[in-house]
């Protein structure tokens, strides 16, 4: 919008504004005609210019004195006088040159001539010549005070009436900056309806002139949709509170207009204020209704935030389906008329399968364009009045209403998965994802919202934990399938508490000697009810629940401490070897606190072997290599465990610091007496030899085995052919009786 052109009005503007103004223009008038006003008498006779001045400071006043013309002039260039009493005849510079002087400089004093001179041409000419009156010598006293006071009322009455038009002039230039300045349009309408007045704000607001709406009727510029409610709003006649205020409407732009934003169509919304005018306000009757006064205020910015915040509040913003929040919303409708239609819905919850690794592996960026791909897929096998809404991360909730039968959801379920079957091709990556698909009837699974979607998600679980990529209907067996993982969750966390976890030792024996030459920490939760418990039946639930850090700690430092005490009964050579989980390694002060346990129990870093999984590895390599980094500058071992079930690649193994491979116990249980399925242990083996990495193999359980791998140069093996884990105490009993020196050097075994 261009600059308004409007000058502020003086009581606007910087005092030094106001000083330059006054260098370019007359001087300005005094504020007030003072208490003690400034009087001049003017006389060429010096007993006649001491007998006016004591008879005019008898009347409390304090004139200044001027003997003959000469010197008045230059009193009167020098302050500015209220009156000047002058005699007219004086040598020189006369009374007629002073009123001269006066007339022509526009002195501001009131001018009265005390003279012996009563011809009617000296009279004449004086008062023609600015004289405010005119007294004859000899005067009479009472008669010259007289004039004096009324010239000095008179002084007043003028410099009043001039301050009063001043301030008028300064309001209605400040009232007119104000309005033509305001970000709102200012209007005035007539009786009839139409324009009397228009600010400036209208051209750059509405794209029109004042001078073209001037006259016209102001549903000109009002959107068609509001024609109705604006018709007495608008133009209102009504005052006070009964006024209209902070009404929203929408005007219509001028087509063509350029620099306008515009929010729907050509229209813009503004907030209107108005308010009827009477001739007598507190008459305000048909005839003496004059018009409106009003303003509007652009609410466009607001409106399109308010859009914003609407939808957002019930959008998801990444791909723009309905949120949880409007899924329930729209559920329980659809709940309300299958209930009085008597028909039933399915609400499907939909779990993205595999989406972590591609989001893992290529990054948010790419696992946010798969997302939106995915849900474009989904909208396709929708029907006309289903929702898909997205629940947040890789989950998805579809509510199906007016389903006649089950085989109705069926036919969309496998669509789905058949939608979902095909490769997603993004920026040449072609990525493959399924969906574990779990689905909640109405009535049967659930007559709520809240019990629909947890049903629904139950099934989904289920889906999971059996083979992913399919669909379930909700059982009430399953209720109990979950109430038990409750349960054991619950107890799971009393059982760290209370100390029901045990930590259990499985040896690694050296092949070239036969001893025992380090240990694997391995849980074990005693149970008050069931029994001892293999990680198997309680580690899952620990991973999902986040336990799983709490359990790592409490297993390093009771082995750690273990370890102590072996060493200090003269088994300094045993080392220790520890599992990390992923959210371990995640905490920032996981290096400092394991170094902290080490040193508490006296132990170096040198007695412990650390070993991670591929997957943890590979899951953050920039976070999870420095850690590793800093524990073996400590002297700490690394092992990758599980190795062969991950990504076995030679190029992360030359990034990472490790020095232990272990095979997984699946290779090992393919190795056979006929040397069948031994390839990827003989790779294995290979891979460790050129990287020159220590080897360790387990799950060893048979003869046929161990020489294979005894023979290949396998260092270190685990396994039950030497023992299965045992607590504390036992492996004490296998550390002081060395049992398998014979078994290694003999290559027997059970």
């Amino acid at each position: 919008m261009a600059e308004s052109s409007v000058e502020p009005p003086a009581v606007l503007r910087s005092g030094a504004e106001r000083d330059d103004a006054a260098l370019a223009g007359p001087a300005p008038v005094r504020d007030s005609v003072r208490e003690d006003p400034a009087i001049l008498l003017v006389d060429d006779n010096p007993d006649l210019l001491d007998s006016l001045f004591e008879l005019v400071s008898l009347h409390g006043f304090r004139p200044d004195k001027a003997l003959g013309g000469r010197q008045a002039l230059a009193l009167l260039d020098s302050k500015p006088y209220d009156v000047v009493l002058l005699d007219l005849i004086m040598p020189e510079v006369s009374g007629h040159d002073l009123l001269d002087h006066a007339r022509r400089e526009g002195l501001d004093a009131k001018l009265i001539v005390v003279s012996g001179d009563a011809s009617f041409d000296g009279v004449q000419h004086a008062l023609h010549c600015g004289a405010f009156d005119y007294v004859r010598k000899p005067y009479d006293p009472g008669e010259l005070i007289a004039t004096l006071e009324l010239a000095l009322r008179q002084r007043r009455l003028e410099h009043d009436n001039r301050r009063m038009q001043s301030q008028i002039r300064e309001s209605e230039a400040l009232h007119r900056f104000i309005v033509n300045t305001s970000p709102d349009l200012v209007y005035m309408l007539d009786r009839n309806g139409c324009f009397t007045f228009l600010n400036d704000r209208v051209e750059p607001l509405l794209g029109y002139s004042r001078e073209e709406l001037l006259g016209r009727h102001f549903s000109e510029i009002i959107d068609p949709e509001f024609q109705d409610v604006a018709r007495n709003l608008f133009a209102e006649r009504r005052t006070g509170r009964r006024a209209t205020t902070n009404f929203e409407v929408r005007l219509k732009r001028r087509r063509g207009a350029p620099g306008l934003r515009v929010v729907q169509g050509l229209g813009i919304w503004v907030e209107l204020t108005a308010q009827g005018i009477y001739e007598d306000p507190r008459e305000r009757t048909r005839d003496g209704f004059l018009g409106t006064y009003g303003t509007a205020r652009d609410i466009s910015e607001r409106k399109e935030a308010q859009e914003v915040i609407n939808f957002q509040a019930y959008h998801d913003l990444l791909t723009h389906l309905p949120n949880r929040a409007l899924l329930k919303d729209r559920l329980s409708l659809a709940i309300a008329q299958a209930e009085r239609n008597e028909r039933r819905l399915a609400v499907m919850f939909l779990d993205l399968d595999r989406f972590k690794v591609v989001n893992d592996t290529l990054g948010h960026t790419m696992g946010d364009r798969l997302l939106k791909a995915v849900a474009g897929r989904l909208q396709g096998c929708l029907r006309a009045g289903d929702t898909l809404s997205r629940f947040g991360g890789d989950e998805f909730m579809l509510l199906l209403p007016d389903i006649r039968t089950r085989d109705d959801v069926v036919v969309i379920a496998n669509k789905i998965l058949q939608q979902l079957h095909a490769p997603f091709v993004l920026d040449g990556h072609e990525l493959f994802v399924g969906a574990s698909i779990g689905i909640a009837m109405y009535p049967e699974a659930g007559s709520s919202e809240e019990a629909l979607i947890q049903n629904a998600d139950i099934a989904m679980y289920h889906v999971k934990g059996r083979s992913k990529n399919g669909f379930q209907f909700f059982s009430e067996e399953m209720n109990h399938h979950l109430s038990t993982r409750l349960t054991l969750e619950r107890e799971l966390r009393n059982a760290i508490a209370a100390g029901q976890l045990e930590v259990f030792y499985q040896p690694q024996v050296r092949l070239a000697s036969g001893s025992i030459s380090g240990v694997e920490a391995l849980v074990r939760w005693k149970h008050p009810e069931r029994g001892l418990l293999a990680p198997e039946a309680f580690l899952p639930i620990a991973l999902e629940t986040g336990l799983i850090p709490q359990i790592d700690e409490y297993v390093q430092r009771r082995a750690l401490e273990d370890l102590a005490a072996w060493h200090a009964r003269g088994h300094q050579a045993l080392r220790l070897s520890v599992n990390l989980s992923a959210l371990q390694l995640e905490q920032d002060s996981f290096v400092e606190r394991l170094l902290r346990e080490i040193a508490r129990v006296g132990l170096t870093p040198g007695a412990l072997k650390v070993e991670i999984t591929e997957n943890i590895l590979m899951r953050d390599m920039e976070a999870v290599v420095p850690k590793l980094r800093r524990l073996q500058a400590a002297g700490m071992q690394i092992a990758i465990d599980d190795f062969g079930t991950g990504y076995s690649s030679l190029s992360y193994l030359r990034q990472v610091p490790i020095d232990t491979l272990k095979v997984d116990r699946s290779f090992v249980a393919d190795i056979r007496a006929d040397q069948r399925g031994v390839s990827i242990v003989d790779a294995i083996v290979a891979m460790a030899r050129g990287l020159k990495l220590d080897l360790i193999a387990e799950g060893v359980e048979n003869r046929v085995q161990l020489r294979y791998l005894k023979a290949q140069g396998c260092s270190e093996v685990q396994g039950f052919i030497f023992s299965p884990p045992v607590d504390a105490h036992a492996l004490g009993v296998l550390l002081e009786r060395d049992p398998y020196r014979q078994l290694v050097l003999d290559g027997h075994g059970n």
